[in-house]
Formats: C-alpha cells, structure tokens, sequence
C-alpha cells in the first residue's frame, strides 16, 4: 500500500514538472522569458503538501533593493518590494486532477507573479493575464471558478474546505460554510442575499 501511494506521488511530481516545462515554453513563444535569471530570478514548483482551498500560491524571498519603495500614510511607514530574485511556487494537491490546461493555466498564473511589478493582482498582473489570454487561449483571471473547472475536467464536484457546518438559507438556499457554530447566528441573523431564515444542515 505504501509502494502505491509513494509511486502515485511520484507520478503526480513528474506530471507537475513536465506541464510546468510545457508552460515555460508556451510563454517562451510568445515573448516571454520566465528562465531569465537577471530579470526574473530563480523560480522552483512542488504540489503543496497542506490542504487548501486556493489553486497554488507564489511564495517569494530575496527581494531586490533596487525595486525597494517607500508607501507613507500619515504617520506609519511601510516598505514593499516590486521584484524578488527566489521564487517558490506551490500547486495544491486537489488541481492535479484536473484536465491538463487547467493545470497550466493556474501554473502559468503563478508564473505571472514572478514577473517584476506583479507580486499582486494589480493592473501589471492584469496586464500579463489579459496578454497571455489572447495569445495563447487561456483564462487566467484574479479568482478561479472551482465547480466549473471541475465540471470540465469531467469530475464530479465536491466542497474543497475543512469547515464543519453548513447552514442554507430556507427562501433562496444559499449555503454559508463555517468553521465555529454559534446558535445565535441562525437566531438573529438573516440570509443576506434575501432575508431568509436560516437553518443548520450539517
């Protein structure tokens, strides 16, 4: 059992590196170099070992003085960086059994962040995404549609959280998700997308 779940990881790491070579090429093809060292630093990809509910993340360290600015707010100081030179991007476990474009696409996501000035989802990163989406087909967007990528890659959808209940909303069937219960909540509150009752399911 064991010599199963450790060749399946396996089988998921090479699957992960080789999409990844596959998007660096993509992007190489349309002017896009994510291996230029000077320019973007050094990028490394894993499947995240943590249970999330997100589609990957951009871990960055190392940052470049030369990108350093100063933000002053009245009284408080904050410094942010536009440019890192190490980049560790991690892909949740549950995408890698979707279809291989959607794989790519949140890869390719997560590349974009390693672009100088593209640390967020500002209008760079927008800039990147409506870029690539043009050129190469993809639908790279701030927030991902779960059920939907589900639904393409011909899987049968199922909540991706850790929350114990589920409350619905007796008028329009909203369901909220949450981690604490408190009676109060389905007492004194209402549904707030029609003012509903609502009850506990689970």
């Amino acid at each position: 059992m064991q010599g199963k779940s450790t060749e399946a990881i396996y089988l998921q790491e090479e699957k992960l590196k080789n999409l990844y070579e596959q998007s660096l090429k993509e992007l190489e093809s349309i002017g896009i170099n994510m291996e230029d060292k000077q320019q973007i630093g050094n990028i490394d990809i894993r499947i995240s070992k943590r249970k999330n509910k997100r589609y990957g993340c951009c871990k960055q360290e190392n940052p470049d003085k030369k990108y350093k600015i100063v933000q002053k707010k009245g009284f408080h100081k904050s410094i942010k960086y536009e440019k890192f030179n190490e980049h560790h991007i991690e892909i949740s476990n549950w995408v890698m059994q979707l279809n291989d474009e959607i794989i790519k696409n949140t890869i390719i996501h997560e590349l974009i962040h390693c672009i100088p000035f593209c640390n967020n989802h500002g209008k760079e990163f927008k800039k990147y995404a409506d870029y690539i989406n043009n050129k190469l087909g993809y639908n790279i967007t701030t927030k991902g549609n779960v059920k939907s990528d589900f639904e393409n890659s011909n899987l049968e959808y199922t909540e991706i959280n850790d929350y114990k209940y589920k409350i619905i909303c007796n008028n329009c069937g909203q369901i909220i998700y949450r981690k604490r219960f408190n009676s109060n909540l389905i007492k004194r509150y209402r549904c707030g997308k029609c003012g509903g009752n609502l009850k506990l399911v689970k």
